[in-house]
């Protein structure tokens, strides 16, 4: 089980770090003032130390909080069962492609975790891609990730 003092820590840790990169990046871009106006990292420099500000109050509320349970065993393997083919969806774009790798999250998506039928589940896995397609690619005109896959046999 879970507490949520150790989601609310994970989570500080994460966006405090997030905080933190953007305001150590935002230092190669200048920060203040110079001949031309305000420079281009100071916006970002802001934002990075707000955000880091905001985790360290996080952290700080939540290791004053009390040991409640926020999440089951049960209940993050419900969560886990969303969230890991997702990440995996993700990390496949760039090999596949978004519209290959779409279709076959639909697929696993509607075969496997909603137990739709097989026929149900292909349908979805065309459609969605294809929907895709028709509406970024034709009607916005804007190219979507193909990935190395497509690069290579030449679409």
């Amino acid at each position: 089980m879970l507490s949520r003092r150790a989601l609310e820590i994970a989570t500080a840790a994460l966006t405090g770090a997030f905080g933190a990169a953007v305001a150590i990046s935002s230092l190669d871009n200048g920060i203040g003032w110079s001949t031309e106006g305000v420079d281009a990292g100071t916006f970002p420099f802001v934002v990075g130390l707000i955000i880091l500000g905001g985790s360290l109050l996080n952290l700080a509320r939540a290791l004053v909080a009390a040991w409640e349970i926020a999440l089951s065993w049960s209940a993050l393997r419900r969560v886990l069962a969303l969230f890991l083919p997702a990440c995996i969806f993700i990390a496949v774009i760039p090999l596949v492609g978004l519209y290959l790798a779409s279709g076959a999250y639909m697929f696993a998506a509607t075969a496997v975790q909603n137990r739709s039928p097989v026929v149900h589940a292909l349908v979805m896995a065309v459609a969605t891609p294809l929907a895709l397609y028709l509406v970024f690619e034709r009607l916005f005109q804007v190219s979507l990730p193909h990935g190395t896959l497509a690069d290579a046999l030449g679409f």
